[in-house]
C-alpha cells in the first residue's frame, strides 16, 4: 500500500469517528431534553429557581408574586430575571411588560438610568465591568425576534457566567461569556450583547 492510500484510509476513519461521536451527542441531547417536563425546576441561584420550558415558543400564561406584581409569562426567560430581581434583590421594576431585547434602551448613554426598569444601564463594550446579580441583554436575532436575558452569576477577570431559563430545548441554565478588556473597556465576547443593567 502506498502513503496516499493510507493518509487516505486514516482520514475516512478520523471522519467515521467524529461522525459517530457527533450523533451519539445529538442523540443524547434529544433523549435528555425529552426526558424533562415544562415547568420542572433545572437550576437555582440564590434561591431562585430556573424552570426548563421546552421550546422558547411555549407560554403557559401569565405568572405574579402573591401581591400581584407581573413577573411574565412562564416559563420564559423574561419571567426568571424579573421574578430573581422581585424576591432575591426586592426591585419592581416600573414597566413590567415588554420582550426581553425591550429591557435596553438605546437611546441611553453608558452607566445612565433606565427609567423603565430603574436601573443603572451599562453598553457592551463598557466602562464598568459587569457583576454578579447584573441583568444581561441580548438582542433579537432571525430565529428569536424576541431577544433574550439573563442573569450574571459570576464574573472573572476573562469570562462571566450566565444562569438563564428558556434558553431552547436543548440549551443549558448555565453559559460562560468571554470577558476582556479593549481600549480601557470591558466587552463581552458575543455582538448579539447589547449590555447589562444593575440596581445600584
Amino acid at each position: 500500500m502506498d502513503t496516499n492510500k493510507i493518509l487516505k484510509r486514516a482520514v475516512q476513519i478520523v471522519l467515521i469517528m467524529v461522525l459517530v461521536l457527533f450523533t451519539k451527542c445529538i442523540i443524547k441531547k434529544v433523549y435528555y431534553a425529552n426526558q424533562r417536563t415544562i415547568g420542572e425546576k433545572i437550576d437555582s441561584f440564590n434561591n431562585i429557581p430556573v424552570y426548563y420550558n421546552g421550546s422558547t415558543a411555549t407560554n403557559l400564561g401569565r405568572n405574579r408574586s402573591a401581591e400581584g406584581y407581573n413577573y411574565g409569562l412562564k416559563y420564559q426567560c423574561v419571567e426568571f430575571v424579573k421574578r430573581y430581581y422581585y424576591d432575591h434583590l426586592n426591585h419592581k421594576m416600573p414597566n413590567t411588560f415588554g420582550h426581553a431585547k425591550d429591557f435596553y434602551n438605546p437611546n441611553l448613554k453608558d452607566n445612565e438610568r433606565n427609567s423603565d426598569r430603574n436601573l443603572l444601564q451599562f453598553s457592551n463594550p463598557s466602562n464598568t465591568k459587569p457583576k454578579i446579580n447584573d441583568i444581561l441583554i441580548f438582542d433579537a436575532n432571525s430565529f428569536n425576534p424576541y431577544g433574550h436575558v439573563a442573569i450574571v452569576s459570576n464574573v472573572t477577570n476573562d469570562e462571566i457566567e450566565i444562569i438563564q431559563q428558556n434558553p431552547g430545548r436543548f440549551g443549558s441554565s448555565r453559559e460562560t461569556i468571554s470577558l476582556m478588556q479593549v481600549n480601557n473597556k470591558w466587552e463581552l465576547d458575543k455582538a448579539s450583547i447589547l449590555g447589562w443593567l444593575r440596581k445600584n
